[in-house]
């Protein structure tokens, strides 16, 4: 070997030893909004977090576009939820898998916490963020995909993940002593689809989904005129609007409701598979859970303050 050669490889190796580069943020790119918010509280500076989806975008639909081939394939690692809800996506990342470290999430979680899915047999409702304590389960998974790239960085790693779970257990709490004052035969959640069973299950409420677990499944006019008969039959006061589906089907059952005499309202805009403007409290986690407990208790009966639990929120309806 050359002394010029002999002389680069030092050079490298010394660079890969300083502290600059062994601090060097990793590049990560994350399929949904909670992903990426998950990825980022753990990893601080250390990471570098690109979301694919963005507020209003359904994962079940989405596709990857060429730009975010790109960027998956240089990046250092990418997170994804799994539990098949990135449904388009899900083919082109198990192959990625397979040339780059690639980490499904969601499917680490133990399946004694997870609900079976209506719309497809043999898998899970993909929806576990909807539930504070299911969904701080998630982090180790993210702990130790990041310390397998960023060893040095293990303690960081495990710190952030220790707060963050602190909070959302205060989060988890907040939302059982608000959710709590809302009458039992008020506890009905009716919305564009099924994205609610984990909220359902955790707090107690019926849930009722226009579409099923996935966006991609069809509302019949049969469905509609079911949940129009519901919603007169048990007096239901309000609905609920998603963020990322369209709000046609939500509209048709309270004019089906108008029609046979009963008044029913939107009670509130609820983030379901996508979070709030990025910059802003709702573009968070934290800050849209909190919001869809403080909009929820709220049109149903319960005295919560609309700026919710820390007081962040814009004004739940």
């Amino acid at each position: 070997m050359s002394v010029s050669r002999r002389s680069v490889l030092a050079g490298i190796a010394a660079m890969a030893a300083s502290p600059s580069f062994a601090a060097s943020k990793l590049n990560v790119v994350a399929s949904t909004g909670m992903i990426a918010d998950l990825v980022r509280r753990i990893g601080g500076s250390g990471v570098d977090v690109r979301a694919l989806m963005g507020p209003g975008v359904d994962p079940h639909a989405y596709r990857q576009t060429r730009s975010d081939i790109v960027d998956m394939t240089r990046s250092d690692t990418v997170f994804w939820h799994g539990l098949y809800l990135e449904a388009q996506m899900e083919e082109f990342l198990l192959d990625l898998a397979r040339k780059r470290p690639v980490h499904a999430v969601a499917e680490t979680l133990d399946t004694d916490l997870l609900i079976a899915s209506e719309d497809y047999e043999d898998r899970f409702d993909p929806h576990v963020w909807m539930d504070p304590d299911v969904w701080v389960q998630c982090a180790p998974a993210v702990v130790r995909a990041l310390t397998t790239l960023r060893p040095k960085g293990k303690e960081m790693f495990e710190a952030n993940a220790s707060a963050f779970v602190a909070e959302a257990e205060a989060l988890s709490i907040y939302s059982r002593e608000v959710l709590a004052q809302v009458r039992p035969e008020a506890r009905i959640l009716l919305t564009a689809h099924d994205a609610f069973g984990y909220f359902g299950a955790a707090y107690d409420f019926e849930v009722l989904g226009i579409q099923g677990i996935s966006t991609e499944s069809e509302a019949g006019l049969n469905r509609i005129s079911t949940l129009v008969d519901t919603l007169v039959k048990r007096q239901l006061p309000a609905v609920f609007v998603e963020t990322s589906v369209s709000d046609r089907n939500i509209r048709a059952l309270i004019e089906g409701a108008a029609a046979q005499g009963h008044t029913v309202s939107i009670g509130g805009s609820l983030f379901s598979d996508a979070m709030g403007p990025e910059g802003t409290y709702e573009g968070t986690w934290l800050g849209m859970i909190d919001h869809n407990v403080t909009t929820i208790a709220r049109a149903l009966g319960a005295d919560v303050p609309a700026t919710g639990r820390l007081g962040r929120l814009k004004g739940a309806a």
